[in-house]
């Protein structure tokens, strides 16, 4: 049983370094540029009216298509519960953010994380982070995926994860530090078994990180499909 909370401990502790301009899934501290980590309420504020107006109208279920190194994944996001998050990720999209990155950091039964760094695990620069939309009903499952962050629960910019176990101890409890959870905006519709492939590479550490795979797994590109 301590084993068993112990590896909780660990594997929040690893996704509080996801994500805004955060690295990773592992017990190292979040590096995360200074301006990402340290944003006030309005700044946050402001970057959420920037992005669900930069994207028009956006609603129900588009579809985003991840090309891979290792296959396609399609996504069908959930812009009903989650309107700031889909609009955050589609800008990044069609903005051609994600192409090259990586799926820097994979761990067997629990997730695969990318959207931020390139092969030689240099962390792109990111936008302002967006409110945490984690209290929207949706929930960590197999397939689903949600916005990592680092340890401020309005951190989340670019860097996403997509769950391989159901991981209920990501999922919103209350609005407290520890509470708030990691929030879900969609699923995947088409390629798990890519996703399962990721997940299962080889991986190693490099350059301060960990469960980075050995032979890098590349978006090629990333593009809205619906």
């Amino acid at each position: 049983m301590k084993f068993l909370s112990g590896l909780l401990f660990v594997l929040i502790l690893g996704l509080a370094g996801c994500g805004g301009g955060g690295s990773g899934v592992n017990t190292e501290a979040p590096k995360t540029p200074a301006s990402a980590s340290e944003q006030t309420t309005a700044q946050v504020s402001n970057r959420t009216t920037e992005t669900t107006s930069g994207d028009k109208t956006v609603s129900g279920n588009p579809k985003v298509l991840l090309e891979t190194s290792k296959g396609n994944i399609t996504l069908a996001l959930d812009a009903e519960k989650a309107p700031l998050t889909v609009a955050n990720f589609l800008s990044y999209v069609r903005e051609g953010f994600y192409d090259g990155t990586t799926f820097h950091r994979v761990i067997p039964g629990f997730m695969i994380q990318g959207g931020g760094m390139d092969a030689e695990m240099k962390e792109k620069q990111t936008k302002a982070p967006i409110q945490n939309e984690a209290n929207n009903g949706l929930l960590n499952v197999i397939g689903s995926i949600a916005m990592a962050r680092t340890s401020a629960p309005h951190s989340a910019s670019s860097q996403f994860f997509i769950n391989v176990a159901d991981n209920a101890f990501l999922d919103f409890k209350n609005e407290s530090m520890q509470g708030w959870g990691y929030a879900v905006f969609g699923k995947v519709t088409d390629g798990m078994d890519v996703v399962n492939a990721i997940v299962a590479v080889p991986t190693t550490n490099k350059k301060g990180h960990q469960n980075v795979p050995v032979d890098a797994v590349t978006i090629t590109k990333a593009s809205v499909v619906e």
